[in-house]
Formats: C-alpha cells, structure tokens, sequence
C-alpha cells in the first residue's frame, strides 16, 4: 500500500476540515447566509487558506455536492463484484446515510427555503447533488440493462423509482420534522420493501434476484457508513 507523504496527508486533513466545517454552516445559515469568514473560523484556517482550496463559496458548496453524491455512487462506480443486488444493497444504504444526516437535512431545508427568492441557490444544489446521482444511477442501470440483468425502457425513470422506492417516505417525513428521523430497523423494512419492488419490476430474473435480496435482509439493518 503507497503510502502518502505528511503534506499530502496534511492537505488532505485540512480539506477535510474545511468541507465539514462549510457543511455544517450552510446548515445553519442557509447558502446566502453563509460566510467565508464564517467557514474558514470553525475549520481552523485562515481565509486565504481557504480561498486556496475552495475559489469561491459557490466552489464549497458544489464540492460538498459533490462528495455526497460520491459517497451515495461508490456501490455504483466501483462495485464489489458481487452482482447486482448486493450493489443495490449497497448503494441503498449510502444513500440513506448520506441524505438523512442532520446536517445534510437541514441544508436540504434551508436550501428549498430560499429557492424562491435566490432560485440560482436551487438550481445549484439540484445540479450539483441529485441531477449527478441521478446520471450516475442512469449509468449504472444501462450497465446492467446490458449485461442481460434488468429490464426496462427509459433509464431516467428506472432511476427515479429505484431511489423513490427506498426511501422517499422516511425522507419527507424527516425533511419536515427534524426529531422524527428513522431508525435503523425502520430503514431496513423501507430499503428491503423498496429494492423488492424494484427486483419484481425489473429484474430479469426476479426469483434469483429476490432470494440474494431475502438473504441480505435476513442479516439486518447495515451499519451506519462512517
């Protein structure tokens, strides 16, 4: 293993740092609250450091987009081998750890809140977030349209039930009462109903598909990603 030298790893450290720290004031104060000034004080770094890593607060918040949606795309992107049901496991899992963190949720609020009067905030957000998975979900599902797996015509809308179906409901449901967030079995009867009803729309083999389905749920809920 390639083992990186101490500035890299102090860059990276420091990006770190910086993401978190900008993921946690736009939460709280919305995009056009938010300052620079603001970010670079709870990261621990000066303004000009961050300006060195993150152009502009437009660049921030695009690379917090961005680093969700790789996170929610790993399964996807670089799958494990194992097929596509575990990927789809997967793939649910970080899904739902990713889009109900709390800090992540309350930016989703502030974000709608103010789509209104700053509708160039919504459209970054939807850019940068849901539209890239959205693409990265296409691409997969073709992948595997392909490979003789699945079966459907329009790649957009076989996306849009997949992650419609795992989790929608639990997501509105904590989008509009913060104290009302899912546990871990409820997540698990949500993802395992979901990706059942998915496997019996479009699978090509549906009866195979659901036994390795029946026999990740049998284990319990996933762990919650890091």
């Amino acid at each position: 293993m390639t083992t990186l030298p101490p500035r890299a790893l102090n860059r990276m450290a420091k990006e770190r740092r910086i993401l978190d720290s900008a993921l946690k004031v736009f939460a709280d104060q919305g995009y056009s609250g938010a300052s620079m000034d603001a970010i670079a004080a709870l990261a621990g770094v000066s303004k000009p450091t961050l300006y060195q890593y993150f152009g502009a607060k437009e660049q921030l918040f695009g690379a917090i987009m961005v680093e969700q949606r790789d996170s929610m795309l790993g399964a996807f992107e670089e799958p494990d081998g194992l097929g596509l049901v575990p990927e789809l496991w997967s793939f649910a899992w970080h899904y739902a750890d990713t889009v109900l963190d709390p800090d992540f949720l309350s930016l989703a609020r502030l974000t709608i809140g103010e789509a209104q009067r700053f509708p160039e905030i919504g459209r970054a957000y939807q850019a940068a977030g849901p539209e890239r998975v959205l693409r990265g979900m296409m691409d997969y599902l073709n992948t595997k349209l392909a490979e003789g797996l699945l079966q459907f015509d329009d790649a957009e809308l076989a996306a849009e039930d997949l992650w419609g179906l795992i989790l929608s409901a639990p997501r509105n449901r904590a989008l509009h009462d913060a104290a009302n967030l899912p546990s871990r079995a409820d997540l698990h009867r949500f993802i395992t109903n979901g990706l059942r009803v998915f496997l019996k729309a479009y699978s090509t083999d549906p009866a195979s598909d659901l036994a390795q389905l029946n026999a990740l749920a049998e284990q319990g809920p996933t762990r919650e990603t890091p």
